[in-house]
Parts: C-alpha cells; structure tokens; sequence
C-alpha cells in the first residue's frame, strides 16, 4: 500500500495525519489497510482516552476500604470479599438504535465484570434524553427501556437502580450510562493478561460477524452531524450471554486460566493488543480459526467487529481441550485461534499471510493531547440570577402538584417494573424506596449502591456540579446507613477540541476529584465519552457518579418511608437561600439559571458519619437525603412510598425568615429529612450536636394529608392520595 493510499484510509478511519506519520515511525514502513483498522480502533478516544489520560490522574486511588484496580474493572475489599464495579456509556449507539444500543451496553458492562472473575450480581442505569414531547426523544426514550429490560431480564442480572432525567440538551443526543456490580473471593479475581510462551489464546461466545464493526470505537470518537456515515450497532443475544456468565465461572475455577479479556469496543483487536502488552509478551493469531458467522469476512473486519458475547483467554498449555469444552457443553463456541509468544508484537495471520505484525506496547499507547481550554461565554449570563427577580407563587399546592407530576421529580416506577430487579432474591431495599439495599448471601453485611449527577447543576457549574454529584451520591448511600466505600464514573461531554466543552471537562474533573479526596472515596475505575454533541449543539456536561458502599448489618438498613404514625419529622442541615439550578426554577419559572447549590464538603461529611451512626443504633426510622425538589418533595416521597400513604404535618417557622418558596423547594446540600420516635428524640439531637450538624423538629407523622404550614400561614393541604397519583403517573404508561 502507498503512504498517500494509506493516508487517506487512516483519515477514513478517523486516524489524524500526524497519528499515521507516528504509525510509519512504529512499524518502519508502510501499514497494512488491516494494520491501520487496528490502530484506528485502539487510538480512537473511546478506547486510547486521547483528550482525557492526564486529567484522570487526578482521581484518588486510595480510601477507607481497600481499592482494586483490574484493566477493564475495578472495586474494593471487605471482608476478604471483592466488590467489582464499572460504569460504561452506550450514548452513540442508543442514539442511532435505542434498543440494541442499550441492550448491548447492559451486555458490555457485565462482560466487564465477568472478565474480572466476578459474578454480576446487579446494574444500574443512568438515562438523559430530550424532552417526551419530541418525537425522536420519546421513540430513543422508549426504546432503550425496552432494551434494558430485554437484555437485563434474559441474562437474569437485575436491574435494581438508576436516575432519568429530560432536558432539551439531549434532544439530538442521548446519554445511557449502564453500571454493574459483581462479587468474588479475593483470591479468585483474574486479570487481563497473556503470559507464558507457548500458552494458547483461546476465543469463546458467540462467532464473529459484521454487526458493529468500527460501532463504538468509531461512533463514539465523533460527533453526530447530518451527513456522517454511522457504523452498525452491535446486535445483543442475553441467552447466549447468560451461557457465557455460567461457562466463563466454571472455566475460572478450573485454574487453568492465566488471563481473560471482554471483547468489547475494538473487538479483537482491543483483547489480543491490550493482554500481551498488559502480559509483557506477544500473541500470534490465526483469523482463519476465528468462528464467523458471516462469509467473505475481510481480516481487517474480523480484527474490527464488535459482535457481542465474545470473550478471549490466555490458556495454560494442555489444559485447552478442557476449557474449550465447558464452553460447548454450554452452546457456545470455543476455539484456540493463537499463542502467546516471547515477542512483544501482535501478529496477525491470515490465509497463511501475515497481515498485521504491530508492537503491543505500542499500539496500546496511543498519543495523549491536551488542547486548549476556554471558560464558556455562557456561564456569566445563566450565573447571573437574584431571587429578586422571581416572584413567589400565589398558589403553593398548585405548585407542588406539578412538580411531583413533572418529567424529573415524578415516580419511577413505570421504568424499574419492566426491570427485574428481584432476580438472584438478593434485593433487600427495593427500587422506588431510597438507596437499593443488596444481600450477600452468608454474610450479615450488604451492599448499598447508587447513581447520581445532575446535568443542570453541571451545566451552571462543571466544578460544583461534580462535587454535588459525588456529595449526593454518598449523601444518598449513608442515609440508608451504608459507608461510602467506592467510585467509578462515566464522565459525558462534548467535543474535546472545541475549547468550552474542554474546559467544562476539566473542570468537573478537578471538581470531582477534590469531593472524592475530601470524603476518603477512591475511584477504582471508569469511563471517558466525549463528543456528545449535534448540529444543535453539546449535551449538558454530565459526569454521572456511581458510588458503592457497605452496610455492616444489613437488617439495620434504614428506608425513606414512613412506616408508622405519631413520628417526630427532624430536618438534619443547613438551608441556605439557594434556587439556583432548582426544578422549582426550572419548572415554574421556565430558567435554567444559577448559580447552582454550593457543596459545603465539611458539612456533607458530618452529615454522612451523624446519618450511619443513627442507622447503627437503631435510632430513625426512616431517612431521606434531600436533593431536586428540596423538602417538599422529600416529604412527598416519604409519605407516599410505603404501601399505607402517610400524611405530615409540618411547620416551616423554625427554618428562619426565608422566602417560603426557598424553604420548599430550595436544594441547598448537606441535608436530609428523618422520622424518629419521640422517645429516641433526645438521642438523635444529641449525636446531632456532636457532629455539628444543624437539627431542627419540623412536624410528625399522621392523618391522610400533606400540610405545610409556616407559623400561622396554611401552604399547602394536599391529600397524600392524590400527590400520590399525580407522582405515579407523572411519566404516564
């Protein structure tokens, strides 16, 4: 091939100029066009983190709990149990196909874990799409619901939590952000290595076909525009994956294994390339042993394809027939299609013709650059908001009844009851009900997990957004008693090259690791999805936090509900004169104005440790972190969750002289809304004090409404029967 040729191949693939002069450079002559399909997959930003490597060197690495870090995974010890957890996005192929782009996310992520040696045990998912009244948006919307459920349901993970948001930001773009969690002994994580020459690199799952080719590591390393070709999006098989949990598990235990890899984004050429160099070695492959489903598949194809439920092993030598026919007893496929060799190179072989003969250290390190950053002209016109300049409503029920009906505040339970989140009866604290709540079974300890980001606050303020997205997450994980014990993020934004979006980036990252270092939470592992953007413009910068911690005695965990009446309603925190970034805002008022809340990091962390002490000794009954909608819909929440609706009486007097609307809907941080009984009371202010946490008795449990009042005034009387119809059925069918 002729460098001109070859350079405008490299350019098709969406390799730079200078980026193929550097793969001249490496391989001393002209690449091959399969070698040049390898390098354009693994020097894509989804895969190589171009624009964001140096930036996550920030991230702490260590905590409380002692962190693991894998290649593809990562997580935390405790009681020489292993907790993996990862976070992925799946946002350009949702956007061109919702429900095989989120179908195949769920897939990917829990390959992730499965590669890791650990059972996938639960998932998450955190979704951003345009408004409902678009088309487009509710037909992505509804789509990759459904495709969560059909994946999740048939591979028989469930789906127990998540967070749906709706703004016109991510009409032309939507965001699916897919989060799994697996457990294992210590001693049984595997890595993602190729060692010991002469040991055979073993391919098994499903066979290989042209479906995704180039799909995520090329689609997501660019931007939507109106004319752009959009690679195929991977097509999903959940039974096939289901097989492939089962088989891959046994296979582990047989100890034969030295090194497992998901063939995932850049499909072999990501596994093959990253095992030998995280192995130190090389590998040679033969793509005529490769299993196709397809005929007259080109080897760059092959090396390219991102079809699903496939996975690679490094085999010790002799054991091979073993491994492969666990697999097969299993319905899948399983060959040995290499070695491992003393080279350090990545040798391609096919139809007896070597076709690829690349470095693996250096196709694995791709060119790191740090473009230039510019605050956005933006954020000195949406900062730019005084209460002053909205006025209160006349009619706070009417109020309240639309935001608890609203896109973003409603229930969601429309979603999570297509979710089978009861499967592997591991689930303690449902969805719908606070922070879900996982068993371990033979152990009295659980496992809380969350997810949290709020786009708005982001947009307004990528640094504060950030904190208050890891503050809420732990916020939300010690109100049901857990310990923050570990992060992974999927951080999602804009064009890296464009200036503003950089910055945006930047600074959440700074802003995230400061909240991670100042709580004592490590962040194990990741995700990096950069051009999220259309001719209309980017998405809201959105760094989504998936935080994992412990609960030490599972039966302890502690619920937003209000189980009871004549409970004595006790708001933890302070309320600062806050609406910027608010739903109320937002909703009644029509502005996405700021700024947002300010994260008081001191005053977050004394709440964390007061709230698990009071989990600990048995002191609340329920607890509630309070974040979009502020105390009003706190309190709807908790009334209206338990399956006997319960109404409040509340006063607003001892908050002080704040406008009415602040004290309602007004989302300052660092506080929460628990119920406690009367005689525990003294208890509760006590601890209170001693963590330095502001606590002020606002009401108590009772009746069959929601009454708000504030000295002498009536706010709002509401049945909890209808502020519970209007919550349910905000999202319709």
């Amino acid at each position: 091939m002729e460098v001109a040729n070859g350079l405008n191949v490299a350019r098709e693939l969406g390799l730079k100029e200078e980026e193929y002069e550097r793969i001249l450079a490496i391989l001393g002559r002209v690449p091959t066009p399969t070698e040049i399909a390898m390098f354009s997959v693994e020097w894509s930003e989804h895969c190589g983190y171009l624009h964001s490597r140096r930036w996550l060197e920030l991230l702490p690495r260590e905590g409380e709990f002692s962190p693991l870090r894998g290649e593809d995974a990562g997580g935390i010890v405790y009681d020489d149990l292993a907790v993996v957890f990862k976070m992925e996005s799946h946002n350009h192929p949702s956007q061109v196909e919702p429900r095989q782009g989120a179908a195949t996310g769920i897939g990917g992520v829990i390959r992730d874990i499965l590669g890791s040696g650990a059972r996938p045990i639960a998932c998450l998912d955190s979704l951003h799409f345009g408004p409902r009244e678009d088309e487009r948006s509710l037909y992505v919307f509804r789509g990759v619901v459904e495709g969560v459920a059909f994946y999740g349901n048939c591979v028989g993970v469930p789906t127990v939590a998540g967070e749906l948001y709706f703004y016109p930001a991510f009409r032309g773009n939507c965001l699916i952000n897919v989060m799994c969690l697996g457990i294992a002994p210590r001693e049984k994580l595997t890595q993602a290595k190729a060692q010991g020459e002469g040991n055979y690199i073993v391919y098994v799952g499903n066979k290989t076909g042209r479906d995704g080719i180039g799909g995520c590591s090329i689609l997501a390393s660019q931007e939507f525009g109106a004319e752009e070709r959009r690679p195929s999006v991977q097509i999903g098989d959940p039974l096939a994956e289901k097989c492939l949990i089962e088989a891959t598990l046994e296979a582990l235990d047989t100890g034969h294994i030295v090194g497992i890899k998901d063939m995932g984004a850049a499909g072999l050429t990501c596994s093959t390339s990253e095992m030998a160099a995280s192995g130190g070695s090389g590998v040679e492959i033969d793509l005529d042993l490769v299993p196709l489903r397809e005929e007259g598949m080109e080897p760059w194809e092959i090396m390219m394809s991102e079809s699903q439920e496939r996975m690679l092993l490094c085999v010790r030598r002799g054991y091979e027939e073993e491994i492969i026919q666990i697999f097969r007893k299993w319905g899948l496929e399983g060959e040995v299609i290499g070695e491992v060799k003393d080279t350090g190179r990545v040798t391609i072989k096919w139809r007896g013709e070597v076709v690829a003969d690349i470095p693996a250290l250096e196709l694995t390190r791709p060119p790191v650059y740090t473009p230039p950053q510019e605050r956005p002209l933006y954020l000195d016109e949406v900062n730019n908001f005084s209460l002053e300049d909205v006025s209160p409503p006349l009619n706070y029920e009417e109020v309240l009844l639309r935001m608890v009906s609203s896109e973003n505040l409603s229930s969601r339970r429309p979603i999570f009851e297509q979710y089978d989140h009861m499967a592997g009866i591991n689930t303690v604290l449902l969805p719908g009900s606070g922070t879900v709540v996982l068993r371990v079974k033979g152990k009295k300890w659980g496992i809380a997990v969350t997810s949290d980001c709020n786009p708005l606050y982001c947009y307004l303020s990528p640094r504060e957004g950030a904190k208050m997205a890891v503050a809420e997450a732990a916020r939300n994980l010690s109100a049901c008693g857990a310990r923050p014990a570990g992060v992974t993020d999927c951080l999602n934004f804009g064009s890296p090259e464009k200036p503003d979006r950089y910055w945006q980036f930047v600074e959440a990252v700074e802003g995230l690791s400061e909240a991670c270092r100042f709580f004592g939470i490590p962040v194990v592992s990741g995700n990096v999805s950069f051009y999220n953007e259309n001719p209309e413009g980017a998405i809201f910068p959105t760094p989504t936090i998936g935080m994992v911690g412990i609960i030490e005695e599972v039966e302890k965990v502690v619920s937003a509900g209000f189980g009871e009446d004549d409970l004595i309603l006790v708001l933890l925190g302070e309320t600062k004169e806050e609406l910027g970034g608010s739903e109320y805002l937002r909703i009644i008022h029509n502005r996405e104005e700021g700024p947002p809340p300010r994260v008081d990091l001191e005053g977050e962390k004394n709440l964390q440790k007061l709230l698990i002490t009071l989990a600990e000794e048995e002191i609340v009954s329920s607890a509630i972190d309070l974040s979009e909608g502020g105390l009003a819909l706190a309190l709807v929440e908790s009334s209206v969750t338990e399956e006997n609706p319960r109404g409040v009486i509340v006063d607003l007097e001892c908050l002080g002289d704040m406008r009415e609307d602040v004290l309602l809907f007004g989302e300052s941080g660092g506080r929460a809304l628990v119920s406690v009984k009367g005689e525990l009371l003294n208890s509760l202010q006590r601890l209170a004090q001693e963590q330095n946490v502001p606590c002020q008795v606002i009401g108590k449990t009772g009746g069959e409404k929601l009454v708000i009042k504030k000295g002498g005034k009536s706010l709002i009387s509401l049945s909890v029967e209808e502020l519970k119809n209007r919550w349910e059925g905000g999202l319709g069918e």
